[in-house]
C-alpha cells in the first residue's frame, strides 16, 4: 500500500485536523487545497468549516478541485456545489476559487495546475469499485501521458454515467499532502484491495505524503 493508513473513529475530524496542521506549516504563504465530492467529503468540509474557523485565514486559501461532473456548477451533483454549501458559504470567503468547468474542456485547468509549484492538500475519496477522483477502472485517464495533469474522462462500466474532468495520477502527485478519506463497510473491500496492492486505480496513487484516513467499518476487511 502506498502511503500511511490511519484508522480513526471520526474521519471528518481527523481530516479537518490534518488540513489545519498543513495550513499552520505554511503561515506566511498562500495555501492551496483541492476538494473532492461525495457524502464523506461533505462531512469533512462541514467539520473543516468548524475546526478551521479560528485557525485558518481563509483569505490566504486558494480552492481547486480534484474532479468534477459535467453538470452546471449549481447542479446538485456538482462537486463545486457541494463544497460551496458545506464549506465556502460557512467560512464566508476564500482568496481565490477555481472550479472545474467541464464545458471548457480540460486544457484551461491543465494550464492552471501546470503553473503551480504544488498544491498543499489534495483531498480524495475511494469508490467501492476502486476509483479515486474520477479515475475509473478501465478508463482512458489511467493511461494519460505523464505530462497531462488534467483530462476529461468517463466510466466505461456506465455506473457513473456523467462525463468528468479529473486530475490524473501526475496531477495528484502535485499535492504536498494527499488525504484519502474512506468511511463505511461498503468501502471495506476496496480499501483491502488497495492495501493488497491490487490493480485498481486508487492503489496507483502516489504523492510526497499520502495518508489514508479510514473508519473502523471501512478497515474491517484489512488483515489483522
Amino acid at each position: 500500500m502506498n502511503g500511511e493508513l490511519v484508522v480513526v473513529d471520526d474521519v471528518a475530524q481527523a481530516f479537518a485536523e490534518r488540513v489545519v496542521e498543513a495550513f499552520r506549516e505554511r503561515p506566511n504563504e498562500e495555501f492551496r487545497i483541492a476538494l473532492s465530492g461525495g457524502e464523506t467529503a461533505r462531512r469533512c468540509y462541514e467539520r473543516l468549516a468548524t475546526v478551521g474557523a479560528d485557525t485558518i485565514d481563509w483569505w490566504k486559501v486558494d480552492i481547486y478541485w480534484g474532479d468534477e461532473r459535467a453538470v452546471p456548477l449549481d447542479h446538485h451533483e456538482s462537486n463545486y456545489c457541494l463544497a460551496r454549501e458545506s464549506l465556502l458559504e460557512k467560512v464566508g470567503a476564500a482568496n481565490m476559487v477555481y472550479p472545474m468547468e467541464c464545458e471548457l474542456g480540460a486544457d484551461p485547468y491543465q494550464f492552471r495546475i501546470g503553473e503551480l509549484d504544488a498544491i498543499d492538500v489534495i483531498h480524495l475519496g475511494l469508490g467501492s469499485d476502486g476509483h479515486t477522483a474520477s479515475l475509473f477502472p478501465g478508463s482512458p485517464a489511467l493511461d494519460a501521458d505523464p505530462g497531462r495533469l488534467v483530462v476529461m474522462n468517463h466510466d466505461p462500466s456506465g455506473n457513473n454515467p456523467l462525463e468528468r474532468m479529473t486530475l490524473t495520477f501526475s496531477g495528484i502527485q502535485r499535492g504536498r499532502l494527499v488525504l484519502v478519506t474512506v468511511e463505511g463497510e461498503q468501502k471495506s473491500e476496496a480499501l483491502a484491495r488497495v492495501a493488497a496492492g491490487d490493480d485498481i486505480p486508487a492503489a496507483r496513487v502516489t504523492a510526497p505524503e499520502l495518508v489514508w484516513l479510514a473508519d473502523p467499518a471501512a478497515a474491517g476487511a484489512l488483515p489483522r
